[in-house]
């Protein structure tokens, strides 16, 4: 017999969680407008500017600055198939998952990772990364996480930055959940390579990933020997669409009403204002730390690496981790993250980001969480 199905409708959530975040109603709106193909000459008008808002919110010029059509995880991707070789060596950072998944990359492009170890919890050691540079002056690239989301630690970026420029190798950096939530300068900071996500502070849909790269790293694409191992992802080929003005290369079709809500996103990004929304982020996060402390509850990173996105609480003895977060999901439709890897059963994650970073959503989980833990 045939099962009957229906229509499916979610339920409402706060989601804050490590991901994705609340979207904007704005950006749900901007979805349900008519698809137009992906050539059409009004589409393309959209790309450009979707490429400038990208361009106002990673804090660049460079011209190779637009999304990819798919997740994050495919938006680091495009960036190790492009710039790493065989035989190359890459210097990666690895205080959480995220690092090891920087890891990965690059040995399946058949670079060589040397790994650069720090405890969960902590951030990225500047004196380790310059030894293992000074060790290694053939390395091709330095790469790290901005904002480490399995552990709510964020990395310095701009020092790590300028250590790749000091030892003259490229810098690749994830920026899935610092993107509009934490400073981020690439063109200051001379980031060679960048990729992020729009499910967390852009509080767009998940699934595009925006990138850019550097002059510096357009050359080393241009000079490979080996043809990049992705062809869906080939810089040089996605740029043929994603290029300026309106003659466009077919490359693939692009999914036209989600870059209808990454330009809604980005352009209320614009209208708050970048250095308000790093503020509001901040701010939000000090409420929440205050509000636990008062719960008894406490934070697992030290205060001056904290990542105001993402706000990694210790489980106090005794407390059962999942029954918690189930009570909050079914009673008070109230998402958090649990931890990952080594950190799994020990902390809870709460996300404070895009328009989630809010003193209503903050009072919120704070009231709930005290009324499941009493």
């Amino acid at each position: 017999m045939t099962q009957s199905f229906s229509s499916f409708t979610p339920p409402t959530r706060i989601l804050m969680g490590p991901g994705p975040s609340d979207v904007y109603p704005e950006v749900l709106t901007a979805l349900a407008r008519p698809t137009i193909g992906h050539l059409d000459p009004k589409f393309v008008d959209l790309m450009d500017e979707v490429k400038q808002l990208l361009q106002y919110a990673f804090q660049t010029e460079n011209s190779l600055t637009m999304p990819i059509s798919a997740p994050g995880s495919a938006g680091m991707e495009s960036v190790f198939v492009n710039l790493v070789e065989p035989g190359d060596k890459v210097i990666v950072c690895q205080n959480g998952v995220f690092g090891g998944r920087m890891q990965q990359n690059v040995e399946r492009c058949g670079g060589q990772a040397i790994m650069v170890q720090d405890d969960w919890g902590k951030p990225t050691d500047l004196n380790k990364v310059r030894e293992t540079l000074q060790a290694n002056p053939d390395v091709k690239a330095l790469a790290f996480v901005h904002a480490e989301t399995s552990t709510g630690v964020l990395n310095d970026a701009k020092a790590l930055c300028e250590l790749a420029r000091e030892f003259d190798c490229l810098s690749i950096v994830d920026a899935v959940t610092s993107l509009g939530g934490s400073e981020l300068r690439v063109d200051d900071w001379n980031i060679d390579a960048i990729y992020s996500g729009t499910q967390k502070c852009l509080s767009c849909i998940p699934g595009l990933s925006p990138v850019s790269f550097s002059e510096r790293a357009i050359a080393v694409i241009k000079q490979r020997t080996h043809p990049v191992q992705s062809w869906f992802l080939d810089m040089d080929l996605v740029m043929g669409y994603w290029g300026q003005g309106a003659k466009r290369a077919y490359h693939h079709t692009a999914p036209v009403n989600s870059i209808y809500a990454l330009h809604e996103s980005l352009l209320i990004l614009q209208q708050e204002g970048l250095q308000k929304a790093w503020e509001r982020h901040h701010r939000n996060h000090i409420s929440l730390k205050e509000g636990l402390e008062k719960l008894g509850l406490a934070l697992l990173v030290e205060e001056k690496y904290r990542l105001p996105q993402l706000n990694m609480v210790l489980i106090p003895d005794g407390v059962d981790d999942a029954k918690v977060r189930n009570r909050l999901l079914n009673e008070f439709n109230l998402e958090i993250g649990a931890g990952l890897g080594s950190l799994a059963g020990k902390v809870w994650r709460i996300g404070l980001m895009g328009c989630g970073s809010s003193q209503k959503n903050v009072g919120y989980c704070l009231s709930s969480l005290e009324a499941v833990l009493n």
